[in-house]
C-alpha cells in the first residue's frame, strides 16, 4: 500500500475517515487496505472529545467491492484469517460510541456495501446529468451471489434489517444490485445529495443523530427487525432458485435471526470458503475474469 491510503480529517468534531488506494482506478477492498483502514480506526478513536464518524472515498466510486483475484489466491486457512480480520476492522466502526454515516458518492457493491452498512445511515450523491445526457443512476447491492459465492462481512445479515426484508434477501440471493434511486425508495440510502454537499450533508446529519449503543451494525438480530425478517423469509424462500449460493444467503439469514449477528459473521466466512471451491463458484469465477480480461 502506498502512502496515500486512507485519511482522516476533522470536522466539527466529526472525524471523515477518505478511503483511497493510489495503486488502483477505483478502491476495491484488499488484505492491505484493509490493514491501512485498520491502522486509520486508531487515529479515529484516539481523537480527543469525537462527536461523529463519516465514511467516504476519494475515487470515482465508494467501493467497487473486495478483490476476487486476491480471494481466489488464498487457502482455505488464508482466507478465512482474512475474513476475519475484514470482520473486525468493519466491526471497529460499528463499535464507536458515536454516531455514524456512510457517504457514498458512487457505486458500493459487496464488500464496499458491507463496510458502508456497518455505519448508522448511509446518504448518497445525486447522479449529475444533463438535458442531453440524463443521469445515469450507479449501482448498490451485494453482488456475489452473482458469482455463486456469497458475502463475506455481514452483508446477508445487513441488508435484510434495512430495508423490505423479502427484498433485501431475494436481491441478495441473486446476487442483484439496484439503482441509487431504487436504493433511496427502498430505504437503503436515507438521503440524495448534490455531490458537491455530499460531505458537509453527511457531517451535518451525523451531528444530529445520537448513538446506537449497541456495538454492531443494524442487522436481522435486532429485536425492532427479527419477526419482520423472519417472516421475510418465509415469504420468500419459495420463490429463491435452488442454487448453493442463494440457499447458503438464506441459510446465514436464518442464522442470524435464531443465533445473532457473530454466529451469522463465522457462517458466512464458512460458506464463502466452501463455496469458492464449487464447481459452479470456480465456473463463475473463471468467467468473471476472462471477462474483465477483455474489458
Amino acid at each position: 500500500m502506498s502512502d496515500t491510503g486512507p485519511t482522516h480529517r476533522m470536522i466539527d468534531g466529526v472525524a471523515v475517515l477518505t478511503l483511497r488506494q493510489a495503486d488502483r482506478p477505483v478502491v476495491v477492498l484488499d488484505w492491505a487496505l484493509l490493514k491501512a483502514i485498520d491502522a486509520a480506526m486508531d487515529k479515529v478513536e484516539a481523537e480527543a472529545n469525537l462527536k461523529g464518524f463519516v465514511l467516504a472515498s476519494d475515487s470515482r466510486v465508494f467501493v467497487a467491492g473486495a478483490d476476487l483475484k486476491e480471494i481466489v489466491g488464498l487457502d482455505e486457512k488464508k482466507l478465512d484469517e482474512y475474513l476475519a480480520f475484514g470482520q473486525r476492522v468493519y466491526g471497529r466502526i460499528a463499535k464507536l460510541p458515536v454516531p455514524s454515516v456512510a457517504a457514498l458518492n458512487g457505486a458500493a457493491l459487496g464488500g464496499g456495501l458491507e463496510i458502508a452498512m456497518h455505519c448508522d445511515d448511509l446518504i448518497a450523491a445525486q447522479p449529475v446529468g444533463t438535458p442531453e445526457k440524463p443521469a445515469k443512476p450507479y449501482l448498490v447491492g451485494l453482488v456475489e451471489a452473482g458469482l455463486n459465492i456469497c458475502p463475506g462481512w455481514g452483508g446477508t445479515n445487513m441488508l435484510p434489517a434495512r430495508m423490505d426484508p423479502a427484498r433485501a434477501i431475494e436481491m441478495t440471493a441473486l446476487g442483484k444490485p439496484i439503482t441509487v434511486f431504487d436504493a433511496t425508495e427502498a430505504g437503503l440510502i436515507a438521503e440524495l445529495a448534490p455531490a458537491n454537499e455530499l460531505i458537509d450533508r453527511a457531517v451535518a446529519r451525523v451531528k444530529a443523530m445520537r448513538p446506537r449503543g449497541t456495538g454492531r451494525p443494524h442487522c436481522v438480530s435486532d429485536d425492532n427487525v427479527k419477526a419482520l425478517v423472519k417472516q421475510g423469509l418465509q415469504d420468500v424462500l419459495p420463490k429463491l432458485p435452488s442454487v448453493d449460493a442463494a440457499q447458503t444467503v438464506a441459510r446465514c439469514v436464518q442464522c442470524g435471526i435464531e443465533q445473532g449477528w457473530q454466529a451469522a459473521l463465522d457462517m458466512e466466512r464458512q460458506e464463502l470458503n466452501r463455496l469458492r471451491y464449487t464447481p459452479q463458484g470456480k465456473a463463475s469465477i473463471e468467467a468473471f475474469f476472462a471477462k474483465t480480461a477483455k474489458a
